[in-house]
């Protein structure tokens, strides 16, 4: 495995993930759109598509695209004693991250006259970062632990059946193949995503919050950096108890 490619292949397909996951965001809530108020169905539609897009660019990767699965497949090999490439590490992060942020601001260009037309900062916030419908910080970090977990755990369970070898590509979101996770994330988004937005992915939240607080937008307002460390912690927590639990129990189903 090249790491300089990871790097690359990640970054793209983040990049790709955010500006079309934040898009349909910004088309939904901004004013003057020509989707203006779609509604959550199609937010969910919108970030499952566009998990499918970041995918299908990031397949040289295993196309992790969240430090979730990252963290998530490192605890899984930690756990099962496979050999773990730490020299990746730090590509598969430094490539989600920086592609997050490209993302988002390209999202930003391609709506820049609606971001400067809306008037409401919490609009123009989400479009970028998730935020509670109830804000309390215990329920909000329990939320996103247990929806990262169920998308961790889906995406072990699909490669402990060999869908990793099949492809021929590294472990990640692309062992379950870009339509079933695309699915997957419409799913989790329309049955969980309602009280936190469910970021599910902390690279998805940080890079536009981070995007966020330097643009130059019109009348943004805060960054609501008190509620930054949920949609980074929540992720990263869930997905180490799928890779933890995942292999233990899927492998005690199977031998039943």
């Amino acid at each position: 495995m090249n790491i300089g490619l990871v790097f690359l292949s990640e970054l793209v397909g983040t990049a790709m993930l955010v500006l079309l996951g934040c898009g349909v965001v910004a088309n939904v809530v901004l004013k003057g759109n020509k989707g203006f108020g779609g509604g959550f169905l199609m937010i969910n539609f919108g970030w499952g598509l566009a998990v499918f897009s970041g995918v299908i660019v990031s397949i040289y990767s295993g196309a992790h695209i969240n430090p979730a699965v990252t963290f998530g497949l490192l605890a899984r090999d930690l756990a099962t004693g496979v050999e773990y490439n730490w020299a990746a590490l730090p590509a598969y992060l430094g490539g989600q991250m920086i592609g997050a942020v490209i993302g988002a601001v390209l999202c930003w260009l391609a709506y820049k006259q609606h971001f400067d037309l809306e008037e409401d900062p919490a609009a123009k916030l989400g479009t970028f970062s998730t935020g509670p419908g109830i804000r309390h910080n215990g329920w909000n970090l329990a939320t996103e632990i247990i929806g990262t977990f169920v998308l961790v755990f889906v995406v072990i369970g699909f490669g402990a059946q060999g869908a990793d070898a099949d492809l021929g590509v590294p472990a990640g979101l692309a062992s379950l193949g870009a339509l079933p996770v695309a699915l997957l994330v419409v799913g989790i988004g329309a049955s969980l995503g309602g009280p936190t937005g469910y970021a599910i992915n902390p690279a998805r939240d940080l890079g536009p919050r981070i995007a966020h607080a330097f643009l130059p937008i019109k009348g943004k307002g805060s960054s609501d950096w008190s509620y930054a460390w949920i949609p980074v912690a929540g992720p990263i927590i869930g997905g180490v108890i799928a890779g933890l639990t995942a292999p233990v129990l899927i492998a005690t189903l199977v031998a039943a």
